[in-house]
Formats: structure tokens, sequence, C-alpha cells
């Protein structure tokens, strides 16, 4: 058996909200046997050795990996009360256990006043006291501890495990009544978060931080802000600043005393790029984080992206959508998403040179002149007709899209309404012209 007990310190930056909890959470990754004693992790590593290439390698990983906690107190020993007894003394003046102080133990501390006037200051005192007087005396926890820290005894613990699902609370130290305010405390809270991702390697798609406000407001008692991204991400910072985003636009009706944030929605993080061209190394910030950010911001009704459709009628083969929102192509399942769109986006590219730069959201209706369109004056056809039959399923659409110039309005884009057979049966009168796209 072979003990690490670490502990963490104080080192002037932002705690997470469980500084203890997390760092059992990321040294779960070297050990199973991981648990949580007086402010301190415990780590059995004998049963991984193996698997680093080594005790001393394997202790190297812990003492030297990029831990969630800036300043970690760290000691090492055969048995777990050993390692725990030695953070709390000078490693200078550490002579073996039974140097150690009757203080950091534990089951020896309600009894300290008694052991002293009986001149027992160290461990290796009490272990020299008669074994039934101290079980009389002390009863027999003060024993049986002595035995477990001295490799007598098994040392069994209810083993740190990774929850399934990310939910924690936060006591604030103060009431908070403005919701910016409350970044300080969401950001120890994002902390541990991204330490319970990294341990199930996942990234985060949605999260949801809610506030409990003082019940003795006539108001409501508890408000709440979701925050979600397009792509699974381990970026704390940029959650931040979502976040920090969507407080700046809240105001509380009474001051807070409580967080909790709760992750409500996970994915597998896509593998990083391994390419060494410049062309592969990404600078800054992704296009979705700077999206969300200005939807946070602006609201997701006023950062729009383009959507295809999978339609052929023009004004159909597209929408406007929230960038922010990960909504799926028409007719296509949420899973196809993106998919679907790169193969629509691309089958469009074939005859793409013939459409227009811009669409007008309703057609125009054209004056005919001698069977010709007018348009500021008679257009001359250029190229055509590109013909377009769809849309039996609703509303049947047969149109003949052509080029057209115009002398005072450039290039055009205008189609001839076709008629069906039953409007040629009834004498309906010739076809009209429309004016749908310019070209800029």
């Amino acid at each position: 058996m072979y003990w690490i007990a670490l502990q963490p310190q104080s080192d002037g930056e932002p705690p997470v909200a469980d500084a203890t909890t997390a760092l059992g959470w990321w040294a779960l990754q070297f050990t199973p046997k991981v648990a949580r004693l007086e402010q301190a992790v415990l780590l059995e590593v004998s049963t991984s050795e193996r698997l680093f290439g080594g005790r001393q390698t394997l202790v190297d990983h812990i003492l030297k990996f990029n831990r969630p906690i800036g300043l970690v107190k760290t000691s090492q020993a055969a048995t777990s009360l050993i390692a725990l007894a030695r953070l709390q003394v000078d490693p200078a003046v550490y002579r073996g256990p039974d140097s150690l102080p009757l203080a950091t133990l534990a089951e020896a501390r309600a009894h300290l006043a008694t052991l002293e006037r009986i001149g027992c200051s160290q461990w290796g005192d009490a272990r020299a006291l008669p074994r039934g007087g101290v079980v009389r005396r002390f009863g027999a926890g003060l024993l049986d501890a002595l035995d477990r820290a001295y490799g007598l005894k098994p040392e069994v613990y209810p083993w740190l495990v990774l929850p399934e699902v990310f939910d924690v609370p936060l006591e604030l130290a103060a009431q908070v009544e403005a919701a910016p305010a409350l970044m300080f405390a969401a950001r120890r809270l994002l902390s541990q978060l991204q330490v319970w991702l990294q341990a199930r390697k996942q990234g985060v798609l949605a999260l949801e931080l809610v506030w409990q406000m003082d019940p003795r407001r006539n108001t409501a008692t508890q408000g709440q802000v979701v925050v979600r991204t397009a792509e699974p991400t381990l970026d704390m910072n940029h959650m931040q600043r979502l976040l920090a985003e969507h407080l700046a636009r809240i105001t509380l009706p009474a001051p807070v005393l409580y967080l909790r944030l709760r992750c409500t929605e996970t994915a597998a993080l896509p593998g990083a790029s391994a390419s060494l061209l410049p062309d592969e190394l990404r600078v800054g910030d992704d296009l979705h984080q700077l999206l969300e950010r200005l939807s946070a911001r602006l609201g997701p009704r006023q950062v729009l992206r383009l959507l295809p459709g999978a339609d052929h009628r023009p004004e159909r083969m597209q929408t406007w959508v929230a960038a922010s929102l990960d909504m799926p192509v028409a007719g296509f399942s949420k899973t196809a998403n993106k998919t679907k769109a790169r193969a629509v986006a691309s089958a469009e590219q074939v005859s793409a040179a013939l459409y227009p730069t811009w669409l007008l959201a309703t057609p125009l209706k054209l004056a005919v002149r001698q069977h010709r369109p007018l348009y500021q004056g008679p257009l001359a056809l250029l190229a055509g007709p590109q013909r377009l039959e769809t849309g039996w399923w609703d509303a049947t659409t047969l149109r003949d899209y052509f080029l057209a110039r115009s002398e005072q309005a450039g290039l055009l884009w205008i189609y001839r309404e076709r008629l069906t057979a039953s409007q040629l049966a009834a004498d309906q009168a010739a076809s009209h012209w429309y004016l749908h796209g310019l070209f800029g």
C-alpha cells in the first residue's frame, strides 16, 4: 500500500466551489481508490503503479500534472493516516510515525488534555500505553486508529465516485442584490464543472444557473438562466462570457442567498487537429463562440444565419434563423442537420451562377407589350429558359426563368408563369411575367 495526500491551499485566485471535491475528481484519473478525509484527498496508488510505468513515474504525474487547484500541499506515506498527519507538520522535523504529534490524529483530539497530563504527546507515547487501559479509558476508536496508522489493520474508506450529473449548490458569503455580481460565485462553480467534464471526457452543451432569493421578500423566490452553446466545449472562459451577457440583462427582485449550477446537456469532445500546417492552427475564438456572444448580448433574433431548405423554389431554398439555434434543415432530422445542409448547398452550387445577388421578397408583376416584358423599358432576354416544376405536394409551381437586361436597371432575373392544363382549357389569358431578382 502506498498513499499520497493532497490538500488544497489558498493561492489568491478565485477557488472552485468545493476545492477538495474537485481535486478528488481530478485524482480519479490516476487511481479508483480516492477518498476525502479532513479537507484532504487521499490516493492509494499501489494498484496503478504498473499502468503508469512504476511508482516514481506515477508520483511525478500526480505531483506535476495540471491540477485544477493552483496550490496544493502534498505528502506520501505507507498508510493514509501517516500521509494525512505529515500534511500538518514541518517536513524538516519529521522523524518517523512515533514522532508525530497526537493532535494530527483525529481520534485523539478529544482526549488531548488527558493524554498530555499522563505524558503522552506523540504517537509513540500512546502506542506504549497498555492496550486494555487505553480501550477502557479512551475507547476502542483511538487504538483502532493507531493500528490502521501503523498498518496493523486494513484501511477502508467510502471511495469517491464521479457523479453522473453535475448539480452543485453554493451558499453565498453575503447577499447579492445585482445579477452581474453573481458572476464571482458562478466562476467558482464553472471551475468545478470544468474538472467534472474533463474527468468524463465530455464538453458542455447546455447549463443552468439557478439562484435562490430571500424568501422574506414578497417576490419570487427563485430565478434561473440557461446558457447553450452550439458545440461541446471545455472553454469555461467562453461560458463565463455567455453567462455574463445573460446576467447583465437581468434585474433581481430580491437579494440572492444561494446559487446552484446544473449541467443539463453534454456531448463527447471532438478530436483536436494534429496538423502542423499553419492553416490548420486556429487563433482566437471560433466563429460559433463569437455568434453565441453576440446573440446573448443583442438577442437571438438580431443575429441570424442562413439555413438551406430542401426545396427548388427560390423563395423557399433558404430561411433565416437565429444563429444560436441548432435548427434542422426543413425535411431532415436534427441529427442529420449539418450533413444534409452541406449536401443541399453542394447541389445548388451547380447552377448558382444563374441565381441573382438579391431576391425580392415578393415577385413584382411586369407589364407586357407585344408579348415582351417591360421594366423601365423593354427587356432583352439573354439566357433561358430555366424551367421549374415543383410544389406538387402543396401548391404547384410552373415557371420559366430568364436572364434579362434592362438599359436602365442592368441585369434582372425574371420568370414567366406557365399555365396548367386546366387553366389552358378554361381559355385564360396568356401567362404573366414577374421580376424576381436583381444582379448586383
